[in-house]
């Protein structure tokens, strides 16, 4: 590891205990403060995240101004649970309607900016089992007290529970087996970042609306190399947020979760510079199902679309006239 990312782990890391919500509103002044969760069929999980926010962090500290829920063409009651909880929800394919519909994490994330108010953006997946008020105020600390910190990554213990076991640690195979090697290999100065993929993070407005987002599967570690590239590392900040348990996905789902992170790495290091394509990368990823004739080969196709910093699209109203 570099001597500067070791500084860094030294001077920006913390934990959400360290950042009680009474303290947080005494500093929030005027700073208006959004909770984002994207959402796709999570009806089991995001009504009790929604109220959790609304009860500790608007209604007994008043420290959140809008929780909003990006529904993202779920088929079952996302949108009316949330809705009930006390969030505002937007359908995905409504916001920016001029604009082509895209899929995607990454898109639903990319069209909360256009629908939120808050100068900081929490950000939280919408299928926690575990989900306390603590993501919030732990994400939030960094940037109500440090006012060079632009971008904060939330890392935790992952356990996993599979079909038939469980283990304390286990969860982000992915992050473990490709996106890891991956930064540490080309963007060491990110070797410090605990959970790369982490679904909960935040950041200001004035820096994430100056960042492209990459719709699929890849639009955390776009956001990770994009942010470090704007704010530097000083910029950024990592709070310890304690467990995180959500639902896991199969092997062969993680494959084409590695296959856009893959490509989001090579569009990044070809945009940065740092490669001399010859190709572009192929787009489908083959697997097999055993049949009765034997493997048969299954093709999906892993490509990625990606949005335009926001505060280049002409309906978007920047932060300043917000």
């Amino acid at each position: 590891m570099l001597a500067e990312v070791s500084d860094w782990l030294r001077r920006r890391s913390s934990a959400a205990a360290d950042w009680p919500a009474e303290t947080l509103a005494s500093l929030k002044g005027a700073t208006r403060v959004s909770v984002v969760l994207p959402a796709r069929n999570e009806e089991k999980t995001v009504g009790t995240i929604v109220s959790a926010v609304r009860r500790e962090l608007v209604e007994r500290i008043p420290l959140v101004d809008e929780i909003v829920v990006i529904d993202s063409r779920s088929a079952d009651d996302t949108a009316a649970v949330a809705a009930a909880a006390g969030a505002k929800v937007f359908a995905q394919d409504s916001i920016l309607p001029r604009l082509p519909c895209l899929s995607g994490k990454g898109e639903a994330l990319w069209k909360s900016l256009a629908v939120t108010t808050g100068d900081l953006l929490v950000f939280i997946d919408a299928d926690l089992v575990n989900f306390s008020p603590s993501f919030v105020t732990g994400l939030l600390g960094p940037l109500l007290a440090h006012p060079d910190v632009a971008y904060v990554k939330g890392c935790y213990d992952r356990p996993y529970t599979g079909d038939e076991e469980s283990a304390s640690a286990g969860g982000g195979r992915v992050t473990e087996l490709v996106a890891r090697p991956l930064i540490n290999m080309h963007w060491p100065l990110l070797a410090g970042i605990v959970q790369p993929l982490g679904g909960e993070y935040a950041g200001r407005r004035s820096l994430l609306e100056r960042l492209p987002f990459v719709t699929g599967y890849g639009v955390e570690l776009a956001l990770l190399v994009d942010a470090l590239e704007l704010a530097g590392l000083d910029g950024m900040a990592q709070v310890d947020l304690g467990v995180r348990e959500h639902t896991h996905q199969s092997t062969e789902a993680l494959a084409v979760m590695a296959s856009q992170i893959m490509r989001t790495a090579w569009s990044r290091l070809d945009r940065q510079g740092l490669m001399m394509p010859l190709s572009s990368p192929r787009v489908e990823l083959t697997q097999f199902h055993r049949g009765g004739s034997g493997h048969v080969p299954v093709v999906r196709d892993t490509s990625l679309g990606e949005r335009p910093p926001m505060f280049g699209v002409p309906e978007y109203a920047p932060s300043s006239r917000r």
